[in-house]
């Protein structure tokens, strides 16, 4: 069995190691060729923009690595059966069973290397993507209205509400463009803070600077109340928002762990804000190393089809339409759930379940009748 496991698992992780170089190669290029568009603005060498292709090629990893394991598993096993030699290893004791735990086993260790890198290495080098392009391009605009941030806390008078709002973020991870509106427990609006700049300290308050502060009265039967305006150099607002979520909000979702997701899906629902998207992208990232797992499982059947069913190129062209049908689908099914406002791991598992249950059907049925 040792023999067996050894020539399996050798032809399967040099094929899938060669479909991945492949993937990889033809994605730095593309990004490459897009990337050259900014070369010579605000001092941008074509050195910086290898860099930042080459600080994507980990997200392109974790994200083709299922679709690699799928199509260089299904080269293997059919170069195998073209030959006879899996038809030999079957008669040699090679069963359906124990070719599947084979396989399985091979899935777990290209799951393992899934999460890995998406959970460590592919956040890290997109954090310094976005940091370098932004480095350049003068900041990160957020898109749309920006990032909005809530939070709550007890003061003497009731509990305040907080509503932040972020335009973008600059060098060295500075917020730009912040508003800070303060509620009473009524929900009237107490106070508003302005600042062109802040960055969030270490222990979670935030420094502005040039911030600008509206104060409204609180008392209406003052008729001579009026709206108290200051301004500050630097102002030090306290906050019990995490820096952590901080990042979450103003950074992309893709430079965010498993675990950041769930804290961030957390703190927005918590805070009575749609934590839909985040919660789908996390069951996303969280289940999505067991995509590999469902690859192996869907290429095994191509090892028990007759050398006459088809070449090892049709094979593999088989492959690669099962693998864009997979990526279509996981897609799909994320972007239906949002506006359905279906349940995150539902809409997270579909997909890999679907396969699964067609490969393990496909397997029975050629075991059985072929």
């Amino acid at each position: 069995m040792k023999t067996v496991r050894r020539l399996l698992y050798r032809d399967i992780v040099s094929s899938v190691l060669f479909v991945s170089i492949a993937f990889l190669s033809l994605f730095y290029f593309i990004d490459f060729v897009d990337e050259l568009d900014g070369v010579g603005r605000n001092g941008r060498t074509i050195w910086d923009a290898g860099l930042a292709t080459a600080l994507e090629l980990p997200g392109h990893f974790y994200e083709l690595f299922p679709i690699a394991t799928l199509i260089g598993t299904i080269y293997a096993l059919a170069r195998l059966a073209q030959s006879s030699e899996f038809t030999i290893l079957r008669t040699g004791g090679l069963g359906p069973g124990r070719a599947l735990g084979l396989l399985a086993g091979l899935g777990v260790v290209f799951g393992a290397i899934t999460f890995v890198v998406g959970d460590y290495v592919a956040p890290a080098s997109e954090r310094l993507a976005v940091e370098q392009r932004a480095r350049f391009s003068g900041g990160l605009r957020l898109q749309g209205a920006g990032a909005w941030l809530k939070e709550s806390r007890r003061e003497p008078d009731g509990e305040h509400s907080w509503s932040i709002n972020i335009a973008g973020t600059g060098s060295g991870r500075q917020l730009e463009g912040v508003r800070i509106f303060e509620f009473d427990p009524s929900g009237r609006l107490v106070s508003r803070i302005s600042a062109p700049h802040a960055r969030v300290q270490a222990g979670g308050d935030w420094l502005l600077s040039d911030a600008r502060r509206i104060d409204w009265p609180i008392d209406d039967a003052s008729p001579d109340a009026m709206a108290r305006d200051q301004r500050f150099a630097t102002l030090d607002w306290p906050s019990t928002l995490s820096p952590a979520v901080v990042a979450a909000a103003v950074m992309p979702l893709e430079t965010m762990t498993t675990v950041e997701l769930w804290r961030y899906s957390h703190h927005l629902s918590d805070q009575a804000q749609d934590s839909q998207d985040p919660s789908i992208r996390f069951w996303k990232k969280a289940l999505y190393p067991l995509a590999c797992l469902v690859m192996v499982a869907l290429a095994l059947p191509f090892a028990y089809l007759q050398a006459r069913d088809g070449s090892v190129s049709l094979r593999v062209f088989g492959g690669i339409m099962l693998g864009i049908s997979f990526v279509l689908l996981n897609n799909l099914a994320g972007h239906i759930g949002l506006l359905r406002d279906w349940t995150p791991w539902i809409v997270a598992a579909a997909p890999s379940g679907i396969y699964l249950l067609l490969s393990m059907a496909a397997f029975a049925w050629l075991v059985r009748f072929r």
